[in-house]
């Protein structure tokens, strides 16, 4: 049945890929070339990075992270309770141009890559808007989305022409009947046609975020790496994280290390990407196969000492550490009538007291923080 389900499923989304191959005799071209030189000519010609956004270790948060709302159409078991969660009233939550004006003060300061996440970001009825508003900021190169797929085949060729420029998309089994376990709501298919989507209007890579639970779908590793072999896609293993009713358990995580093993195992060529700057993830790549896998490894080896994400929840809190219980309301002092430079001294000040690194995985669950549902990742 999984053979069947990944072969389909390999034939349908190869179907709208675009992919260009180098003509017979023309030496291939490396595909980070270009980017890395973009990279390198923006650092030479970089303004002076704000003190605001800038940590007491040096860490410049050019990332932010905004999530839209805290409602979800899936009840995703390392996310949230099955019964879902309390919900912040909708005068309490940041409306669309309070949401706008924060991102503009963000990227004046220096942020160019924004992230909008939720609950489930492509449920509110705004966010093709968002997206288009937020591209005419000037000097934000990145917008992306985390969403879990179900309504993305609708909604991206819209995405797109706001000016959508990078997908993250939840998948974390390839069997249909697990995925309504996982999720406890219908969907694969849907997840499925979305990925598809993002493959056919040209995103690459499609990035697959799969976070993986011992005993649920850790056997399922290698069919999603084959998947890398003919579709552009980023499949990213994701560390058990400890959140507020989701019930982590130590046993339940599956390490990094354990998950190479098995990786390596099986492809014993699979090579190491050079890490990007501020990465998450440790990206691998198995020689001939068009994706890639990555690995974020919060939990096992943790990479704060890179960290430049800030996070603003649907409630208008700014987090400047995912697992951390600190937050500041910037909706308060917004409805307060702060000034920009007001604001600024706040968001400062938050981001001067974040820590050099988390506390560990056994200190986080054990720490009182908001369910992942009500942060955004």
């Amino acid at each position: 049945m999984l053979r069947r389900v990944l072969s389909s499923r390999v034939r349908s989304c190869s179907s709208g890929a675009p992919v260009t191959q180098p003509r017979p005799g023309e030496p291939s071209q490396p595909a980070v070339e270009e980017p890395s030189r973009r990279r390198q000519f923006l650092r030479e010609h970089a303004a002076p990075f704000s003190a605001f956004l800038t940590d007491s270790f040096g860490r410049r948060h050019s990332y932010l992270r905004i999530s839209l709302t805290e409602k979800c159409n899936l009840r995703c078991q390392y996310c949230m309770p099955e019964e879902g969660v309390p919900l912040t009233p909708k005068a309490d939550l940041l409306t669309t141009e309070e949401i706008l004006t924060l991102a503009r003060l963000f990227v004046k300061e220096g942020v160019d890559k924004i992230r909008l996440t939720g609950g489930e970001p492509l449920i509110r009825p705004d966010v093709v808007n968002i997206v288009a508003q937020l591209r005419q900021l000037e000097g934000l190169r990145t917008i992306g989305i985390t969403t879990n797929g179900i309504n993305l085949a609708r909604l991206l060729p819209q995405l797109q022409k706001a000016g959508l420029s990078a997908i993250n998309i939840s998948l974390d089994t390839l069997v249909p009947a697990k995925f309504e376990f996982i999720v406890r709501r219908k969907g694969f298919h849907k997840v499925m046609e979305g990925i598809h989507k993002a493959i056919e209007l040209g995103y690459s890579p499609v990035k697959v975020n799969c976070v993986v639970m011992r005993g649920l779908n850790e056997d399922e590793l290698l069919d999603f790496v084959a998947l890398t072999k003919g579709l552009p896609l980023d499949v990213r293993f994701i560390e058990y994280m400890p959140f507020d009713g989701n019930k982590w358990n130590f046993k339940k995580m599956v390490s990094y290390k354990e998950m190479l093993d098995t990786l390596r195992q099986r492809w014993p060529e699979l090579e190491k990407l050079p890490e990007e700057e501020s990465s998450t993830a440790k990206a691998f790549k198995i020689p001939g196969f068009q994706g890639q896998v990555s690995f974020i490894t919060s939990m096992s080896e943790h990479f704060c000492g890179t960290c430049n994400r800030l996070r603003i929840t649907a409630d208008g809190n700014l987090k400047v550490c995912l697992f951390g219980n600190s937050e500041v309301s910037l909706r308060d002092h917004l409805r307060a009538g702060a000034s920009e430079e007001e604001l600024l001294s706040i968001i400062g000040a938050a981001v001067g007291r974040k820590k050099r690194q988390h506390a560990g995985m056994f200190n986080i669950s054990q720490m009182k923080n908001r369910p992942m549902i009500l942060i955004g990742g």
